[in-house]
């Protein structure tokens, strides 16, 4: 909040602000990724000012065996899909490899259906070597934003910039170590939540997804 203002009108708007502050990125051929579905409306606008692509990452967490709410790691979907582990929970529940294996070709094919749901089939673009901006609408934890960096990084990124309206700057801290650059506006205190800092935080739909990625597929060509 400004002045007891929310600081953002809606996530266009923030994106509109993010990009000012990515425009030193410009002459880099950036790659937007946005964390559907809530990144998609901020990162649009990034992609535009910036005249860069813009495509989806889908993170999906693996459950435990037996225990599927707690996480004992990530799968990050791309041109070469990642699994990223929590290594502490993984020596303590030690699952087999078939068990991974298996959850995360289900973890996979789900995220392809979401793929094939939004952009109708069309491959991710690759990252490799590539400076890539991920783009949310904000942070509140930081697990999925994690997640996804870690993905990035073993997916060869050439550069990773991690770029959001609004997050605690506990949780922005916790994460300069796993990208290059971090570009945050407004770090509250006391956060609450990333929605109280929107005027209109309304929820993404589907079709505002499909249609910002049509937008920018065709700007792009």
């Amino acid at each position: 909040m400004f002045g007891g203002r929310p600081a953002f009108a809606d996530r266009r708007a923030a994106g509109q602000r993010l990009a000012q502050a990515l425009g030193h990125l410009a002459r880099q051929n950036p790659l937007v990724l946005a964390l559907p579905r809530g990144g998609v409306p901020v990162a649009y606008e990034v992609a535009r000012a910036l005249h860069a692509d813009l495509d989806l990452l889908f993170v999906r967490k693996l459950g435990a065996p037996g225990y599927e709410e707690l996480g004992i790691g990530a799968v990050v979907d791309g041109a070469d899909p990642q699994l990223v582990l929590n290594e502490d929970i993984v020596r303590q529940l030690a699952p087999s490899p078939n068990y991974l294996r298996t959850e995360m070709q289900r973890q996979l094919a789900e995220m392809e259906r979401r793929r094939e749901a939004y952009c109708g089939g069309r491959a991710p673009l690759p990252i490799q070597g590539r400076t890539v901006i991920l783009v949310d609408d904000g942070i509140a934890t930081g697990g999925t934003v994690k997640a996804a960096l870690k993905g990035l990084r073993k997916a060869h990124a050439g550069r990773i910039v991690l770029a959001v309206p609004v997050a605690p700057a506990e949780v922005i801290a916790a994460l300069h170590d796993e990208c290059d650059e971090i570009v945050c506006l407004f770090q509250p205190e006391p956060f609450h939540a990333v929605g109280l800092h929107y005027a209109t935080f309304d929820q993404t739909s589907d079709q505002e997804v499909v249609r910002l990625l049509e937008e920018a597929r065709h700007r792009a060509s």
